[in-house]
């Protein structure tokens, strides 16, 4: 009964749209905060000059500070913005096509 099942789901353009579409949406998003993060690597590792420049005069933060705090803010965004999706557009679709196969 469920291998019937799950030959009915993988049957399914709606399915095989489904996983096209989240696996693409997901691989841009891991690749967006790939980005982020190698990028502020690259920078401390290659430019340590540019991330140690103070903000302003009588400061004494740099730029890599708020950099950091921008990266890591970025991927909890995008992080949020993946769950928010999963939760509503890909749980939709994915419950329809269940449903679809138990007809």
């Amino acid at each position: 009964m469920a291998a019937d099942l799950y030959a009915k789901i993988r049957a399914n353009p709606k399915y095989q749209e489904f996983v096209s579409t989240r696996s693409r949406y997901s691989t841009i998003m891991a690749i967006l905060g790939a980005v982020a993060y190698y990028g502020f690597i690259l920078l401390v590792a290659y430019d340590k000059e540019f991330l140690a420049q103070k903000i302003g005069e009588g400061y004494t933060m740099s730029i890599g500070i708020p950099i950091g705090v921008g990266v890591i803010a970025f991927t909890i965004l995008i992080t949020w913005i993946y769950v928010r999706r999963a939760n509503s557009e890909f749980d939709d679709i994915n419950a329809e096509v269940i449903r679809e196969a138990q007809k």
